[in-house]
């Protein structure tokens, strides 16, 4: 069996910089990312939290860590460059993992104002639900 190194991307936006809108983000888009790929955190390699610097409350892999299973993933925050243009209060993530599936389609996932960083993944975000609804 050949194993292949797969990344999922994702991010959200946070309502203001506070540790509770903070938390509340960190695990909306964990729990997305984590159903919608069906994603074994065994295989985890590491994950990268990069955010804006209007947020400084609190640290997304310290949320992170709190999770269950989430205790022994290598986990990273580091400050999005900044550019005058950027989403405010935005978090981003990049979830690295080995996969025994070369082929396997993972799901990236953009939620809350974050969805107009990828608007080609909100659309099919968009068909996702609608096919799953009907």
């Amino acid at each position: 069996m050949t194993w292949k190194v797969k990344a999922i991307r994702g991010a959200t936006t946070a309502t203001e910089n506070s540790m509770a809108a903070i938390r509340e983000v960190v695990h909306e888009l964990l729990d997305e990312i984590e159903a919608r790929n069906d994603l074994d955190l065994s295989e985890v390699v590491n994950v990268t939290f990069s955010v804006t610097r209007d947020l400084d409350r609190v640290f997304p892999a310290a949320i992170a860590r709190q999770r269950p299973h989430w205790q022994s993933v290598p986990l990273l925050d580091v400050q999005q460059m900044y550019v005058v243009t950027d989403l405010p209060y935005c978090i981003r993530c990049l979830i690295q993992f080995n996969t025994p599936d070369p082929a396997l389609e993972v799901q990236h996932v953009y939620l809350r104002q974050a969805k107009t960083l990828r608007p080609d993944r909100s659309l099919s975000e968009a068909s996702l639900s609608a096919a799953t609804a009907g």
